[in-house]
């Protein structure tokens, strides 16, 4: 699988790691493709969810938060530079083998790390009871994208108000707050982010393909016509 590089470490919006995703499904000639990234405080929901029922948009605009559509499913997802976000970009159109193959590989770094992790039949990756890793997806022509949050860590203050999942959601999944559901990988692993990134990407990847200045800017013209409104 090849690591897909961009030639600088300049911050960039949420809505460009999209478009990235898509470009690279579209025009790279290559079977199996990943990056990871990581964005200032965002809130990306699932393409079958309606907005104001998941973001609490006033929080947001307060905090300075920015708000994201994305094409695949799931659920509304946090995130910050303290999470790490990762993308996969692979042939075929079989959902649950590519889901299938994405879990395992994460679970294959987890327990490398000393982490013991299980899946659930939600595509979610677990530490005991409680979610480390969201799973969501969805396809182009002949390629399939998944992605994922993992939680090394968060800004909980953040997570638990500018998503609004509501009481009738929480009891019904038997639960008093978000915090009580997930755990952070790093009260589970004495490596830092950096260093689980790098063991990532020396597990999963096998070469690197470095984005030209014109791809970049390919894929900034895919940002603001698909993912900036």
């Amino acid at each position: 699988m090849k690591y897909i590089a961009l030639p600088t470490n300049e911050p960039r919006r949420l809505s460009f790691y999209l478009a990235m995703e898509e470009y690279v499904a579209r025009n790279l000639n290559e079977p199996d493709c990943f990056f990871m990234w990581q964005v200032e405080p965002s809130v990306i929901y699932g393409r079958n969810q309606v907005v104001e029922n998941e973001v609490n948009l006033a929080y947001c605009r307060e905090h300075g938060i920015q708000v994201y559509h994305r094409k695949s499913g799931g659920g509304c997802v946090y995130a910050d530079m303290d999470n790490l976000m990762l993308s996969m970009i692979t042939d075929g159109d079989n959902v649950g083998f590519t889901f299938n193959r994405f879990v395992t590989m994460v679970q294959l770094v987890l327990h490398k790390m000393g982490v013991e992790a299980t899946s659930t039949t939600h595509n979610d990756i677990m530490i005991g009871d409680k979610k480390v890793c969201g799973t969501a997806f969805y396809q182009l022509p002949g390629r399939s994208i998944v992605h994922s949050t993992m939680l090394y860590d968060s800004n909980m203050e953040h997570m638990l108000n500018a998503i609004t999942p509501g009481p009738e959601k929480l009891e019904k999944k038997g639960i008093q707050s978000v915090r009580q559901r997930i755990t952070f990988l790093k009260d589970h692993t004495t490596l830092s982010l950096d260093e689980i990134k790098t063991l990532i990407r020396q597990t999963l990847c096998d070469g690197e393909v470095m984005l030209t200045n014109q791809q970049i800017k390919d894929i900034e013209q895919i940002e603001s016509l698909k993912y900036n409104n």
